[in-house]
């Protein structure tokens, strides 16, 4: 079985003399091993920190181990429970499978056969475990495949964020919204030691403030109207992974100072309950807003923001990056021309320039739309300014003067081969003859650009 940590067992037994053999037999397995002295204490104990197994008695004089047995798995049907009786209860043992026990073991015990139920149980629950982490992981890999850019911008920041996927630091990142803030989160936590582990999100705008500390606690039934079971909440499905606090500027004053606590106590309380819980998160933060600024200004709590902003990564708006929008242009069409079954090989050179001088407010996000609106318009094989949205294909030139293009011709009664040939002629003599640099501003191959103008060699400058 994979485990980062030895199984913790929880063991609940009124004969003292009993708990203290078993404690220290299991013990000498290289378990983890707590006790509890009957049903009541092993579900307060459970309900307050993980436990991989319970193994009960079932005959205890407070609570005992039947109904121990059903209170621990209303909580969390997926801890296994052992249940030891004596030969004279082997029907209460059956009625204890049929109310989820994984097995029983007749007193006596036998301390080999007990070794290999717990070992099989413990393996039974990581093995689920395992599959839960492991679809975790692929996905994560999956969006962490989408983060695309070659611009000095993108490397710089993604240097940052390997470095502090490493650790085990909090991380702040600051973006517009649409520049990808949780693919990068996604990043830092595939490359995490807690990759192995959950990645839960939460986006705190997307969240009504009455309903977000449940959401990030929990609550315990009947904690407030609706509440008809014992919730967890993200804080704990995280535990021994990473939590992403998306949006996290948009929470309330109240909200920030309950954060706060958790981060710096790694103790969450749920709503309507009593007991701190213990939890083990790693904490990444996402905003679209300045939350430097914020604090200054009282507008979000300040010990908060020097919590969070132990590595701050800024993610580069697109118009910041425009040397990667061929590449990333290039991903969506594929994307998207796959999804829609359709044979798209590129963009026109005309199509190509006007994404490249767009300003992208959307960032990548508007371009992802942008280039999907395309395909699902394209019947042909190349995209053209004609399948372009409206204010990108009919914007004007950029507006600094010293980034700006070569001015680009109008269609007029001329063909399409017709207005290609004049703006890749136009953009070679922008550039001084310079093919590489022509091919890289058209966002074309130079091998393409090379099979073009051998097409009309007559004309070349």
């Amino acid at each position: 079985m994979t485990m980062s940590r030895p199984p913790k067992i929880l063991i609940v037994d009124d004969d003292a003399g009993h708990l203290t053999t078993l404690k220290t037999v299991i013990g000498s397995w290289r378990y983890a091993v707590q006790t509890a002295e009957d049903g009541r204490q092993a579900v307060a104990m459970v309900k307050a920190e993980p436990f991989d197994l319970v193994l009960t008695d079932v005959r205890m004089a407070d609570v005992d181990g039947m109904a121990a047995l059903e209170q621990i798995k209303a909580y969390n049907p997926a801890i296994p429970v052992i249940i030891m009786t004596a030969y004279s209860s082997v029907a209460s043992a059956v009625q204890a499978l049929k109310a989820g026990a994984y097995d029983y073991l007749i007193k006596p015990l036998d301390f080999q056969e007990l070794k290999i139920t717990i070992g099989r149980a413990c393996e039974h629950a990581g093995l689920k475990e395992e599959n839960r982490r492991l679809k975790a992981r692929l996905d994560g890999r999956s969006a962490c495949d989408d983060i695309i850019g070659h611009s000095q911008a993108m490397k710089a920041m993604l240097e940052m964020a390997a470095m502090a996927a490493a650790s085990d630091a909090t991380v702040l990142i600051e973006g517009e919204s649409g520049t990808g803030k949780e693919l990068v989160a996604r990043f830092i936590h595939h490359r995490s030691p807690r990759h192995a582990h959950p990645l839960v999100v939460v986006n705190c705008a997307a969240v009504t403030e009455t309903l977000l500390e449940s959401e990030l606690f929990g609550h315990e039934k009947g904690a407030f109207t609706g509440a008809d079971k014992r919730r967890e909440g993200r804080f704990s499905q995280a535990n021994e992974g990473t939590l992403f606090l998306d949006e996290i500027g948009e929470t309330s004053p109240a909200m920030q100072t309950k954060l706060l606590r958790a981060i710096q106590e790694k103790e969450i309380q749920r709503v309507g309950g009593e007991q701190a819980v213990t939890v083990d998160v790693r904490i990444v933060a996402a905003t679209h807003r300045n939350l430097e600024k914020d604090a200054t200004a009282g507008r979000f709590r300040e010990d908060l923001y020097y919590r969070l902003n132990v590595i701050k990564l800024r993610i580069p708006p697109l118009r910041e990056r425009k040397d990667d929008i061929p590449l990333l242009a290039q991903h969506f069409l594929t994307r998207y021309a796959r999804r829609n079954r359709k044979d798209i090989r590129g963009f026109v050179p005309l199509a190509m320039d006007l994404l490249i001088n767009h300003h992208w407010p959307g960032n990548v996000r508007e371009l992802e739309n942008a280039v999907e609106r395309a395909v699902v318009l394209m019947t042909g094989e190349f995209i053209t300014e004609r399948q372009l949205p409206f204010n990108i294909a009919g914007e004007p030139a950029a507006e600094n003067p010293a980034a700006a293009r070569p001015a680009l011709p109008t269609a007029g009664t001329r063909s399409l081969d017709q207005i290609e040939k004049e703006v890749i002629l136009t953009t070679l003599k922008a550039t001084d003859g310079n093919k590489s640099e022509t091919a890289r501003r058209l966002g074309i191959t130079r091998k393409t650009l090379h099979n073009k103008l051998r097409s009309y060699e007559a004309d070349v400058p």
